[in-house]
């Protein structure tokens, strides 16, 4: 037996040119990623999608899926969901990060070992861009900012790396699939600033590279959200909660697993789903006073609200912005009172009526009543079984 075996294994190393050709063919040995001498290297975007890789193993993080995908904006609130799900699914996840070697280490404990590679880059510089990009076959960009630093704009953040991302992307030549992570209401006539920053990259992106997929997510609500956190924070510390106008703004909030799924959904189709832009919300529409009230259920607390005129909140909020770029400290990070927030909140963010959704990937989106909201248990008075309300407060029994 142990002679036949190794006849047969000296038979499986002999290789046919055919077969050699082939798999170099597949497998290029060149680790030139850039340039368009190779007419590999010289197209855009496939229109197969990644359905035709290479999978190996019965599926699993411990499998192979064929996927090498580098997640711009990992470690962000969406970022980690996303991640998860791709490592689920035996993908290799790059994880370019710019800041402290802290800011990805809860990434690595979702892949098996190797399979999540944190990279250090320099977003303003496209070199590192492009090494963080080189092995990669799949392109996901989820950076973007709701607030401005000293350092960063709205435009620079959510429009021109977005852009070079996209540009990069179209001289590797070798990406399969890009995925753009934008938001709902991103418009050129937003009153944000951050929507119509969102609404130039769409079009750059769009312009680069036709077959790339844009997703625009609503208001996501998660564990790490910002905006029932600070709302329960606000109301906790201070006993009420600032309403902006009179609370009547419509939104369709959206779990942010779902929004992961929406992506990795997208991302293991046939090429259905590219070049297609797709708004993702919530199945249930809100007032942001209802989505309060839903929040003051949760931690038990007695709803409390003061109304803010928008024009009075703008005005609350403006000091921030004007001193931003004046002094030299950098100022807080604002929660509620955020301008371009409050700007963004005075109209309403629904999906559209003939846009394309979660039921066009094959998914339903969950209701947020339930465990989508039950991280804000953490803020109720006394624990999980206490409250402040006089229908949840629990009478302590006398010992027997």
């Amino acid at each position: 037996m142990q002679a036949i075996s190794r006849r047969l294994g000296h038979q499986s190393i002999k290789q046919s040119p055919a077969s050699v050709s082939s798999f170099r063919s597949l497998c290029p040995l060149s680790d030139q990623y850039y340039g368009v001498e190779n007419p590999r290297f010289a197209s855009s975007l496939t229109t197969k999608g990644v359905g035709h890789l290479v999978r190996k193993g019965t599926g699993g993080r411990s499998s192979v899926s064929g996927i090498v995908a580098t997640v711009f904006g990992a470690t962000g609130f969406l970022g980690r969901y996303v991640v998860q799900q791709l490592a689920k699914m035996g993908s290799q996840v790059l994880v370019p990060f710019r800041g402290s070697e802290d800011s990805h280490r809860h990434l690595k404990l979702m892949g098996d070992l190797g399979q999540i590679v944190p990279m250090k880059y320099n977003p303003r510089d496209e070199s590192s861009i492009k090494a963080v990009m080189a092995k990669a076959n799949v392109v996901i960009n989820l950076i973007g900012r709701e607030y401005e630093t000293r350092n960063y704009s709205f435009e620079e953040v959510n429009h021109h790396m977005a852009e070079q991302l996209a540009v990069i992307a179209k001289e590797h030549g070798g990406i399969l699939r890009y995925i753009q992570v934008s938001c709902l209401g991103a418009s050129p006539s937003s009153p944000s600033r951050m929507c119509r920053a969102k609404a130039a990259a769409e079009e750059a992106i769009l312009r680069e590279l036709p077959e790339a997929t844009v997703m625009k997510p609503a208001v996501m609500i998660g564990t790490e959200d910002r905006i029932l956190n600070p709302w329960a924070h606000f109301a906790k510390k201070y006993g009420f909660l600032p309403l902006m106008g009179d609370g009547s703004t419509k939104v369709q909030p959206v779990y942010v697993i779902d929004v992961a799924s929406a992506i990795v959904a997208a991302l293991k189709d046939d090429g259905a789903s590219m070049g297609k832009v797709y708004e993702l919300g919530g199945p249930e529409i809100f007032t942001t006073r209802q989505l309060a009230e839903l929040m003051f259920d949760v931690i038990r607390e007695y709803s409390r609200y003061v109304k803010i005129p928008f024009s009075i909140a703008k005005a609350m909020a403006t000091p921030r912005e004007v001193l931003l770029k004046k002094v030299p400290v950098p100022m807080p990070t604002p929660s509620i009172f955020n301008l371009d927030l409050i700007e963004a909140f005075s109209v309403d963010t629904v999906v559209s009526e003939n846009a394309l959704t979660f039921e066009d990937l094959g998914l339903t989106p969950c209701k947020l009543k339930g465990y989508p909201v039950e991280f804000l248990i953490s803020y109720r008075k006394g624990g999980p079984q206490y409250g402040s309300t006089v229908s949840e407060k629990v009478t302590p029994q006398p010992w027997s």
